[in-house]
Parts: structure tokens; sequence; C-alpha cells
């Protein structure tokens, strides 16, 4: 309490500044009508800057959910684009039938979202890490795409973490695909150099179709549902046996500044295998005749 007394004494004059220059200012803006408005919009204006400020950080830390939206919002337009497309097709159908049938089907799906946390496109064997893991409901075997189109198949799994088997990876990568709106499937490989191209390989002589088709995935695995984006043709070229086609593709997915990614869960993949696996077993117990 002495200090507090002896802080006073020995700077009462600055206190006594500060009160007048404060009950000054108060009467001053209060009663005195042009002073009042300049105050009021001056303390608006900051007040409103301050206010930006916190919006702008606001957004700043908001846009990785906002990405992770985007990026799934993505998938679900694509899928509804192939579904429209499939409507417009067969007019004498029932839409409200195929519109049921392809939300079944979605339903078998779940989606995993998940972030990048390293990634290559300069090696023949890239490899992907993302951040989800067992413990997140990922499995090996699983698709991985972006909001632009494909990106891989999930090759290692641990609790937290997952490596994936990108497009870009020569020795391992193969893609079962189709050219959109035509019928025609083949496989996509990458063969190095430039990460925004690969080729489709092994669609029939037979086939119709033109540069700037678009290839998607065939649906024909339990991989990816049918209708993820791969990207567009580009040039088309014969086979080294001459026996079908080879198709140059613009891949969709940007794998340079890959970010926001899902992993595409299909829940029923365990039945289709137990039914294949019970079909190899009839088969090879079966007498020969």
């Amino acid at each position: 309490m002495k200090n507090l007394l002896a802080f006073i004494a020995r700077y009462y004059h600055w206190l006594m500044l500060l009160i007048l220059e404060v009950a000054s200012g108060v009467l001053l803006f209060k009663y005195n009508s042009y002073q009042s408005s300049v105050w009021f919009t001056s303390a608006n204006a900051v007040v409103g800057k301050i206010y930006e400020w916190d919006g702008a950080v606001r957004s700043f830390f908001s846009l990785a959910r906002v990405n992770e939206e985007l990026t799934l919002r993505n998938f679900y337009l694509e899928r509804q684009v192939t579904q429209l497309r499939r409507l417009y097709g067969d007019l004498t159908a029932d839409t409200t039938i195929l519109e049921r049938q392809e939300l079944e089907f979605l339903s078998r799906y779940e989606l995993v979202p998940a972030k990048v946390v390293s990634n290559s496109v300069n090696k023949s064997d890239n490899l992907i890490t993302i951040d989800k893991g067992s413990n997140d409901g990922v499995e090996k075997d699983m698709g991985v795409a972006c909001g632009n189109g494909v990106v891989g198949v999930v090759y290692l799994v641990s609790s937290h973490y997952s490596v994936v088997i990108p497009v870009l990876n020569v020795p391992s990568s193969r893609i079962s695909c189709a050219i959109r709106g035509r019928g025609y499937f083949g496989y996509l490989q990458w063969y190095g150099g430039d990460p925004t191209v690969a080729y489709v390989e092994d669609i029939p002589r037979h086939a119709r179709f033109k540069r700037g088709d678009w290839v998607e995935t065939s649906g024909y695995s339990s991989i990816f549902p049918q209708g993820v984006l791969v990207g567009k043709i580009e040039k088309i070229y014969n086979s080294t046996d001459g026996l079908s086609y080879r198709l140059k593709v613009r891949l969709s997915t940007d794998f340079a500044c890959l970010r926001d990614v899902y992993v595409i869960s299909d829940k029923g993949v365990g039945e289709q295998l137990q039914l294949l696996e019970a079909a190899k077993d009839s088969i090879t117990m079966t007498p020969k005749q």
C-alpha cells in the first residue's frame, strides 16, 4: 500500500493530466455534433478493418475444410453427370428405376477423405503417402481418387498412414478404363517421363471413337466405380502388333500439386471375393468327365 501511495505521489501530475485529457475528450465528442460524427466514422472504420482482418484469418484456416468438401462434391457431381448421360441415352426406360439403381450403386461406396503427406512424380516407381490408415477404415487394394479424377490404388496400410501406388508408377499401375459413351475398354499404363500423360492399351480395332473423347474407369473391377474421370484422348496410335489401338491420354489429375484425395471403400467387395472363391472351389472340386 505504501508503494502505491508513493507511486501516486510521485506521478500524480501525469495521472491528473491523463484524467483531464479523458474528461475533455468525452465532453468534446459528447456535446459537439461535428466532432461526434468524426469520432463515430473513424471508430467504425477501425472496427471494420479489424473485422476484415479477422475474416481473412478465419477464411485462411478454413481453406483445408473447404477443399475437402469441394473434392468430395466434385466426385458426386461427376457421378451425376454420368447418370444423366445414361438416362438421356435410354429414352424408353423408366427414369425413376434408373435413379434408384444409381443411388443403390453409390450406396455401396464409402469415401474416406485424406491428405497427401508425401508425393513424387519424377521417378519410374512413384509412391504417395496419405494420412489415413486402418484405424480410419482404409484397406489394401482400395481405390484412391481426387476431385479431378483417378489417383491410384492403396498398396500398404498402417494404423494411421497408407502408401498408394499412383497412376504414375511404371511397374505396378494398371487400371481398367473405358471410352466414355462408347463402351470400349482397355487398361491405363504410364511409361515414365511426362507426369501429365499416360496411355490406354488394347482398345479393339473395330472401336469407333475420336480425339477429344473422355476416358473413365470401366467399373469392371472392385477397386473403382464406373465413371471416375481419367483423362482426354489426345492422340491415337496402332499397337505394336497392329491388332489394337493405343491411346495417348492427357490425365485429368495434376499429380504435381495433389493435396486432397479420398479413398473409395466398396462395401460389396468382400461379398464379391467370397463368391469368386466359392466359384473357384466348386470348379476345382467338380470331377472331370
